[in-house]
Order: structure tokens, then C-alpha cells, then sequence
């Protein structure tokens, strides 16, 4: 079947399923494969739960004629939605990075949202499945869109950008992140700067954080170019004294309203919120639409939450940790004043560099002063005497029930399979 046949099928019946939990009447059901799973199986399944058609790579065993029979279901899935993706003339904002893309993406779809119709990347649905079905979710009275794009090996982005088109692209840094993908720090420069690539040679436009100053180097010969950051940028913000847990930014350049309080922990998040500022802005969204889009945000899913339980201030940020972010969370954390009790979990993804990256946050922690260091997982191997140990969350949370503390300021952050948030259950 031609796409352009398919796409007559999806436009009469725009709802996309790939997991038959999820089924929903007259959606279309994409049988995907995966190491683990294997959707062909479950066509029958799907059609029976309401499913008007399914889109299938393999004989499935079932005479219907709704089964469609393609070369490559998801290869077919990421053609549809380019297919849809060419049907608008609006613009669409990529947004990728090692650190705070999800959270940039929150507040840039929050300020935009204030102003237009915005549809955006739900959750984490930011790689070669959860593109395609964010495009495909965009309905016809959107007005703009943003899509979130990870990944963990090159030329993924450069794939994304085929059927995401994208208009507008961010970057919010290279750092140390999936490094077992990716194999060195300057192949995760190359693999998010394919974003830059697709708008250099389409005309697009990139948003810089320019204190980076790689980035500035990576975005040379992109057609327009909107800055945030350091001097000299086109939107500049500063941190407030801090009075509370939470950061308040001084806005230098670019906004009428002096301050912005957010609701978010770090001054580490100071350029996402600069993002979603300089974003707002360039798409003329009110000065005061901005502030309380920003102001009103508040993070879930474990990402930088401040939770106030039995009498501490809990900081958790458990979503996902790699050696730039983890630096950035610990250097925070330390610059914050009380009992500071400081609970993290091990890195993932980093292959060989694994043992030398945990070395080295171990050795980073040792230069401040803590009530208490937690450390949990098999990252961890050279642990100072004064510290503490568990091989996994289960055993941690044995620990920290017992402890009963008070008063007390606390740090969880980890990897996302080590479940760190499980200390709060």
C-alpha cells in the first residue's frame, strides 16, 4: 500500500495505537516488533478491542481484510508521519540535548501554549517510536509544535529530522550522557548537532545558549540565529539572591518583568527557563503570558521536585543522572544551606568510562561537607570509610526509614532504572 493511500486511512480514523492495552475504537494498530516483543502476535487481539485497521510486517495467521500488510511496520509508521508532518505550514521547534530537554520543553510548550495552540512531545516520547507518534497526534488546528528528540548513537537525530521537518532547533548542551552509545564526548557533540546540520541546510533557525561557547561554533552557517545566555545575548537572565530552595531569576535583557520565580530546584535550570523565555519572545508571546506560563510551571515525573515530607526538604531528581547533570545537581546542592544528607544512585549507559565517571562524582562529593553520603549501586567501587553503601534501592530505603531525619535537607538523584524514588514510598 502506497502512503498516500494509508494516509487517507489515517486522516478518516487519526488515533494510533501500538500497545493493544491501549486500544481504542477505530484506532489504527502499528504491529511493532522490538528485542522483547513482537505486535504481529497480537492483531487479532487489537481488532477484536475495537481496532479498525492494523499495520502489519508479517503473516499474522488472520484472514481480515483490515490487516494491512507492509515491508517495515515502523519504517511505514515514521513515513506516515512524515506524510502528515508535510500537511502543515506552521512552525516546529525541535528541541534535544544531554541535560534539560524534557524540562525545556515543558516550559517552552507551557509559554507557547499561553498564546497558541501548541502540541508537544507527551512524557518521554522522544526517540524513534515516540517522534512519529507525536506527529501523528498533532491535529489539524494546531498552530505551532514542539517535539523533544533523545538519543544514543549517531545519525539518530539526523533520522528524526527527515519526517520531523523541524523549523526552529535547541540544543541545550553536550554533555555526558549515553557515552556506551555514543563512544566519546565529541560524537555526542556530532550526534546532537545533526539537529543544526538538518536547519543549516533548510533555512531554519537555532536557538543558542551562548556561554557554552561549542555551541556557537556548531551553529555557524545556520541561516538565523536567536541568542540567550551570557553578554551580548539577546536574552539574559541572571539567579537571584537565593531565600528559598527554589530559583528566582533577575531578567537582564529581553523582558519587561524584572524577576521570574519559578517553581523549579537549581540554578542549573536558569537556561532552560532562559529557553522557554527566548522562545516565548521570538513568537511575540506577551511579556506577562510568559512570566506566569514560567512562574506556574511545576515539575513532575521526578525531575528537580521539591517535596516538603516528614519535617525535610526533599529534592528529587530521580528521572535520570549522567556525570554532567549528576556535577551540576551535587555543586546546587552544596551551595544550599542546612543539614544537607545527600543520597545518589549509580550512572547508566556509560560503558568503559563507567568506573573513571562514578571516581570522579566520588571524589567531587568529598570536597564539601554533608550530614550524611549515600551511595547506591554497582557504579560505585571506591567508596571513602565516612560514606555509605547499598547495592540497591531496596536496601537504602531499609536505611533511611530507620534514620528518621529532621530538619534535614536531602538530595535523591540516579539513573532511571535505579528507581531512587522509591526511598519516598
Amino acid at each position: 500500500m502506497q502512503i498516500d493511500e494509508l494516509y487517507r486511512i489515517y486522516l478518516s480514523h487519526p488515533v494510533i495505537e501500538t500497545d493493544t492495552r491501549k486500544i481504542s475504537k477505530d484506532c489504527i494498530f502499528f504491529a511493532l516488533k522490538g528485542p522483547h516483543f513482537n505486535g504481529n502476535h497480537f492483531v487479532q487481539q487489537a481488532l477484536d478491542k475495537g481496532a479498525s485497521y492494523c499495520i502489519a510486517d508479517e503473516d499474522t495467521g488472520v484472514n481480515d481484510e483490515r490487516i494491512i500488510l507492509v515491508h517495515n511496520t515502523l519504517e511505514t509508521l515514521q513515513q506516515l508521519a512524515r506524510r502528515h508532518r508535510q500537511s502543515f505550514s506552521i512552525p516546529f521547534i525541535a528541541i534535544t540535548g544531554s541535560n534539560g530537554k524534557t524540562t525545556t520543553k515543558e516550559l517552552v510548550s507551557a509559554v507557547l501554549s499561553s498564546t497558541f495552540c501548541c502540541y508537544t512531545t507527551q512524557g518521554n516520547l522522544n526517540n524513534h517510536i515516540g517522534v512519529p507518534l507525536t506527529l501523528l497526534s498533532i491535529k489539524k488546528d494546531a498552530e505551532i509544535a514542539v517535539i523533544e528528540m533523545g538519543a544514543n548513537h549517531l545519525h539518530e537525530i539526523e533520522s528524526y529530522c527527515q519526517y520531523a521537518m523541524p523549523t526552529h532547533g535547541l540544543i541545550t548542551n553536550c554533555g555526558k550522557a549515553h557515552l556506551e552509545g555514543f563512544g566519546s564526548e565529541e560524537n555526542i557533540k556530532k550526534a546532537k548537532g545533526e539537529l543544526f546540520n538538518y536547519l543549516r541546510v533548510h533555512g531554519g533557525t537555532a536557538f543558542i545558549l551562548t556561554h557554552t561557547g561549542y555551541l556557537d561554533a556548531m551553529s555557524k552557517g545556520i541561516k538565523q540565529i536567536i541568542t540567550y545566555g551570557s553578554a551580548d545575548a539577546d536574552y539574559m537572565a541572571e539567579p537571584a539572591e537565593m531565600d528559598s530552595s527554589y530559583l528566582k531569576l533577575n531578567i537582564t535583557k529581553g523582558l519587561s518583568q524584572p524577576t521570574l520565580q519559578t517553581q523549579l530546584v537549581g540554578s542549573y535550570n536558569l537556561p532552560n527557563v532562559l529557553a522557554a523565555l527566548c522562545i516565548g519572545k521570538t513568537f511575540s508571546v506577551p511579556d506577562e503570558k510568559i512570566k506566569a506560563s514560567i512562574e506556574n510551571y511545576s515539575p513532575s515525573n521526578s525531575r528537580s521536585q521539591l517535596i516538603e515530607k516528614n519535617g525535610n526538604k526533599i529534592i528529587l531528581d530521580a528521572y535520570n543522572a549522567n556525570p554532567s547533570s549528576m556535577t551540576l545537581a551535587i555543586e546546587n546542592f552544596a551551595g544550599l544551606r542546612g543539614n544537607k544528607v545527600l543520597i545518589i544512585g549509580s550512572m547508566m549507559e556509560l560503558g568503559q568510562a563507567a568506573d573513571e565517571e562514578h571516581e570522579r562524582i566520588v571524589d567531587l562529593i568529598t570536597t564539601f561537607s554533608w550530614k550524611a553520603v549515600v551511595l547506591t549501586g554497582n557504579g560505585f567501587k571506591k567508596i571513602p570509610a565516612h560514606f555509605l553503601h547499598f547495592n540497591n534501592v531496596e536496601e537504602t530505603a531499609e536505611w533511611y526509614k530507620k534514620q528518621q531525619f529532621k530538619d534535614c535537607l536531602i538530595l535523591i538523584k540516579g539513573s532511571r532504572s535505579m528507581q531512587m524514588e522509591k526511598l519516598l514510598d
